[in-house]
């Protein structure tokens, strides 16, 4: 019977000894269970990020290349604008340049203006005194009788320019005409010289 006994203590002792290990096993799976869950969560969340980054990569990819392009982009904008506001300086101070010279040219004028305005009082006086209607009319007539004496000059410059070819033309033919004359005398005198010396020669023989 103290076997028995002995027997049933050392069941139970293994039996509360496996209890101890079932609850030992059920709490380390417990705690493996709840391990895997962080490591799951875990690796969830770094999926997640890792697809942020990647998302991120791609958008900082595409963010830069736009960047880039804009960057690019106001480049050539400013090059443009740089060479067109040199192009307006340019003609800017072309147009300067161009109106300072017409003011000059005015002022220039100007002085002319009064400087000749006596001679305008005078042609407005010949004109109330005048078959001409106005100034214009004067001044066109004035031009017309200043183109008939230029011809006229250059008419009688070429009329001296004939009767001087002619002269020259006269003397030329007045010379060889001498000149002729001059050779036929003297072959006459070489026809008398022969002539003579051949009737000469006749009574010799």
């Amino acid at each position: 019977e103290e076997d028995s006994t002995n027997s049933f203590i050392c069941v139970l002792k293994k039996m509360k000894e496996v209890r101890l290990m079932e609850k030992v096993v059920e709490e380390t799976q417990e705690a493996f269970a709840e391990r895997m869950e962080t490591l799951a969560e875990q690796w969830r969340d770094l999926h997640a990020r890792r697809a942020q980054l990647k998302a991120h990569v791609v958008t900082s990819g595409s963010t830069v290349k736009e960047n880039e392009r804009l960057r690019t982009q106001a480049l050539k904008k400013a090059k443009e604008e740089k060479e067109e506001n040199s192009k307006k300086e340019s003609e800017l101070l072309r147009a300067r340049k161009e109106l300072e010279a017409l003011r000059k040219r005015h002022q220039k004028l100007s002085k002319k203006l009064l400087k000749y305005s006596p001679f305008k009082r005078y042609l407005d006086e010949v004109v109330e005194n005048s078959q001409f209607p106005d100034i214009d009319d004067i001044i066109s007539y004035y031009k017309a009788l200043l183109r008939t004496r230029k011809d006229l000059l250059q008419s009688q410059w070429w009329h001296r320019q004939l009767m001087e070819q002619g002269k020259v033309l006269q003397q030329q033919l007045r010379a060889e005409k001498e000149a002729e004359m001059l050779q036929c005398r003297n072959d006459l005198v070489q026809l008398k010289e022969s002539f003579d010396q051949a009737q000469s020669d006749i009574q010799q023989w």
